[in-house]
């Protein structure tokens, strides 16, 4: 694995910290789901990761009503905590386990509490400011991937030991 350099305006995910690091996002963000957008705020944080791309946290306050279904499904992560997740659902449509929370993270990531990040790879559309997003690839991991960050990305065929 060899990262790639950034250009200008740009940053690399290997730059990133370890543990992850939490800030605010200045951009706008948009999240539309079956048509409809389920999610829209200028509130939103970000996640910091080496060699991922952003995680993008949105207040639960400005999340749709009557979108947020809770999902059985559980993951644990090694910085933030235990994780419980949610189903989108929008008119007749719904996408299983498409956002995760951390009702209690542990110490330094307070900030994610009441906060929600959504899969993009699971919505029709994610849009940080007016770029549309590329989801992070895999099915595991959920982060957004724009003009202004480089990778290589953790979550493809042949990264999971990276």
């Amino acid at each position: 694995m060899i990262p790639e350099k950034p250009g200008p305006g740009q940053e690399s995910v290997w730059d990133y910290p370890r543990p992850p690091r939490v800030e605010n996002e200045p951009r706008l963000v948009r999240i539309i789901f079956n048509g409809t957008t389920v999610a829209e705020t200028s509130r939103a944080l970000r996640v910091l990761e080496t060699s991922h791309p952003p995680n993008i946290y949105l207040p639960l306050a400005d999340i749709a009503a009557g979108v947020l279904t809770p999902s059985a499904e559980r993951s644990v992560c090694e910085w933030k905590g235990a994780a419980e997740y949610w189903d989108i659902c929008s008119r007749d449509r719904v996408a299983a386990a498409a956002a995760w929370s951390y009702r209690e993270p542990r110490r330094g990531f307070d900030a994610l509490v009441d906060h929600l990040s959504f899969y993009p790879r699971l919505m029709d559309a994610c849009y940080l400011g007016e770029e549309l997003v590329t989801p992070q690839p895999g099915g595991f991991y959920g982060g957004w991937i724009t003009n202004d960050v480089v990778g290589p990305f953790k979550g493809g065929t042949g990264t999971w030991g990276w």
